[in-house]
Order: C-alpha cells, then sequence, then structure tokens
C-alpha cells in the first residue's frame, strides 16, 4: 500500500480513455478507479480533506457508518491505516456481530476493513437510523473517545471540495459529464468545478427523489439533471441484463465496472446514445468511481439467485 499523504500532495494524473461511438456521440470515460489501488475514486477524493482536517485537530481516530458491503467502510480503514489513524466502523445489522469470525470469513468488504485494523461494531437499524443525532453521537463518544466523524458514503463539504478536483481544465472539452449518485457528494463537486456550456448528469443507484434538495446543499449551479431511469430496482439490484453488460463490457473494452454504481451509469449513457437522447457530436465523459471491492460479495448473492457471475475483484491490505 502506497503512502497516501504523498498521493494527496501530488496525486497522479488520470487518464480519460475513449470507449465508443454509438449514434454520432463519442463517449469516454475518466479512470478515477486507477487513483489508488485500496481507496480509489470518489472514496480517494471524499477522504482527502476530512482526513487533512482530522490532522489538523490533532484526533487519533476516525469513526463512521456503512452497510455491510459498503465501499466507503472498506476505504475508510485503507485510508486510515496510510495516515496513522485508528479507525472505527459502525455496520448496519447488529446479527453480523453474534458471529463475528463467520461474518469475516463470507464478507470479504469487512474482512478487508478488518485487516486494515478497522474495529467493527454492529448495530440494529433502530439504532442506525439515528446515526446523525447530537444524542446518539454524544454516546458513541462517551464509548470510543474524541474521534474524528465521517458521515455514511464520506459526503460532507470538505468530501465535495476533494470530489471538485476530479474535473482539470483539460476536460473542459467534454460536453457532458456523467456520473453515478450515491449520496449526493460526487456529482456536487463536479456540477461546482464544471464549466458553463457543460451539463451535469447524475444517474442514481437507488429509489427516490431525495437526492435534489441534498445536491442543492452543496451546490447552486443548476446546469445538471438527474436521470433516474437506471437503478435496476433500488440500490444493490442487480439482474441478469446488467451483468451480462458488465461483462461484455469487460471483455469489449478491458474495464471492470461495479455493479451498484458505475455498471448501471454506463447501462444507461449506452441506452440514451442508442436512443437519441444526445445530440451528434455530443463528448460524453463518464467518471468511474470505483467500488470494485464489492464484487466478490455481489457474486456470492448471485450465486444464491443461480445468475452468472461478475469477474472476481482481487482484494488485499499488507
Amino acid at each position: 500500500m502506497s503512502d497516501i499523504k504523498n498521493l494527496y500532495t501530488a496525486p497522479p494524473q488520470i487518464p480519460s480513455q475513449f470507449i465508443t461511438e454509438i449514434e454520432g456521440v463519442s463517449i469516454f470515460m475518466k479512470r478515477e478507479d486507477l487513483l489508488h489501488p485500496e481507496v480509489s475514486g470518489n472514496k480517494f477524493r471524499k477522504l482527502k480533506y476530512n482526513i487533512a482536517e482530522a490532522t489538523s485537530q490533532k484526533r487519533q481516530i476516525l469513526l463512521t457508518f456503512g452497510g455491510a458491503f459498503s465501499n466507503h467502510i472498506a476505504a475508510t480503514a485503507a485510508a486510515g491505516k496510510l495516515s496513522g489513524f485508528k479507525t472505527i466502523g459502525l455496520i448496519r445489522g447488529e446479527e453480523l456481530g453474534e458471529d463475528l469470525e463467520k461474518t469475516l470469513q463470507e464478507n470479504s468488504t469487512l474482512r478487508f476493513a478488518s485487516h486494515c485494523g478497522m474495529k467493527l461494531h454492529f448495530i440494529n437499524r433502530s439504532d442506525y437510523r439515528n446515526k446523525t443525532s447530537e444524542a446518539f453521537l454524544e454516546d458513541l463518544r462517551k464509548k470510543f473517545g474524541d474521534f474524528y466523524l465521517v458521515p455514511e458514503g464520506g459526503t460532507n463539504e470538505l468530501a465535495v471540495k476533494g470530489c471538485e478536483e476530479i474535473l482539470t481544465p483539460e476536460d473542459a472539452e467534454y460536453d457532458t459529464i456523467c456520473c453515478a449518485i450515491g449520496t449526493g457528494g460526487t456529482i456536487s463537486g463536479l456540477i461546482n468545478s464544471s464549466e458553463e456550456h457543460q451539463q451535469i448528469l447524475g444517474f442514481p443507484a437507488l429509489k427516490g427523489d431525495f437526492l435534489k434538495p441534498e445536491i442543492q446543499r452543496f451546490s447552486k449551479k443548476n446546469n445538471w439533471k438527474i436521470i433516474p431511469d437506471y437503478h435496476f430496482g433500488g440500490y444493490a439490484k442487480v439482474d441478469e441484463k446488467l451483468i451480462e453488460f458488465m461483462n461484455n463490457f469487460r471483455s469489449k473494452y478491458g474495464i471492470q465496472l461495479d455493479p451498484v454504481y458505475t455498471a448501471k451509469l454506463m447501462y444507461g449513457i449506452f441506452d440514451l446514445a442508442e436512443t437519441g437522447y444526445f445530440l451528434k457530436n455530443t463528448r460524453i465523459l463518464a467518471i468511474h468511481t470505483g467500488g470494485l471491492q464489492g464484487i466478490s460479495g455481489m457474486n456470492k448473492v448471485l450465486k444464491m439467485r443461480n445468475l452468472p457471475p461478475i469477474l472476481t475483484y482481487d482484494e488485499s491490505c499488507n
């Protein structure tokens, strides 16, 4: 694992890769998944200034929340280890803590986080819903000490500031910037750093219309739109059609997508291009936000559902 502090001081130049042309629309991808092997994509960006702030406050512990297969949990654990912080993960689902050894054996995300030194604490779903209440957080401080809180999914003002650095002056050549949406932090950063002539399209990975107010909280521009039609049933929901698309995409273009975010993003872009949504000669830049660590866990779910597998991503935390 390379020194993340040096990477944050001088992040690598991320290439934009031409993917294909559909109905006169050129589609490119920004390979944010290549930023770092363990803290990749938008998680690298979201954690950058939060880690800097925790350091300036002389905190020694990062505490955050997430589900059992959370990209954010895995990235925070790895970033904490690289940056010299202790990490605590509050995981939704107290039943997962009843037999921790079995849970870690079966769940690659939590096993990775644990190997990176994260202390896992499992809470019931009722308590989890209170994760933003001050009374609940005060109880956590009494239990765990003076931690630095990183929100679920990593989104706050500092995270948006980090995501503003995804786009560079060279990206002004693109007409449309597309990204997947989870908590709204990544698209907010893209909107803030976009050029006047660019439109930002967000593809939610989950159902619901709650994202607009969240994005408006972090960005005052209006050059963006949410495309709600490609969530495939909701968060972490997939079907055989999406799996086939992922595997064909990897085979044809040599890029691995994740099933929760980027597969739905690219499926949506391709479908819109094929049906004439974009004007001819439009140049699209899709943001690959990483998240590949979750494929192993998803494949176990797919096996139980008798669905074809996704190529497995190799996890490690040395």
